[in-house]
């Protein structure tokens, strides 16, 4: 059995260890905020946090997070909206919105990690998460009016 923490709630796994934690999250807990993209952890669309940290969880076996806590898009503003997801409201960023939660889980952990963001700073670590509709100059407005407001 593994034991995880998901969006800040114990819980027990007890299938196969093997199994995608994108699915886990999806199919078991019913948490639908995560998508299915790719399936390669080539698109970004299934990024979560295991212990703050932004994985894709498509690649990811349950196994990995025993004993960890995973943050989904429904558990990353536990009291409210987070920052970014503000800042996307604000700056209009999604489009068709298929990536838009991976595109923030992403921009939270730069966002938490409290570090100065220049365009290359957030090119870089923005670079797996691809948008189809390509609002990537709006996904940069509302990183930087994020940290912006931090201030």
């Amino acid at each position: 059995m593994i034991q995880l923490k998901v969006n800040g709630v114990d819980r027990k796994f007890e299938g196969d260890p093997a199994m995608p934690l994108l699915w886990y999250i999806r199919d078991i807990l019913g948490l639908t905020g995560t998508k299915f993209g790719c399936g390669v952890a080539m698109c970004g669309a299934c990024t979560v946090h295991l212990n703050g940290e932004a994985i894709r969880s498509c690649v990811t076996p349950v196994s990995m997070a025993a004993g960890r806590e995973v943050t989904t898009i429904e558990g990353l503003g536990a009291d409210g909206l987070h920052p970014v997801q503000q800042a996307w409201i604000e700056q209009n960023v999604p489009q068709c919105g298929y990536c838009q939660s991976g595109q923030i889980m992403q921009a939270a952990v730069l966002f938490n990690a409290n570090n100065a963001l220049a365009d290359e700073e957030i090119e870089r670590v923005m670079q797996g998460n691809i948008c189809r509709c390509g609002t990537y100059q709006r996904i940069r407005a509302a990183i930087k009016a994020a940290a912006k407001d931090r201030r």
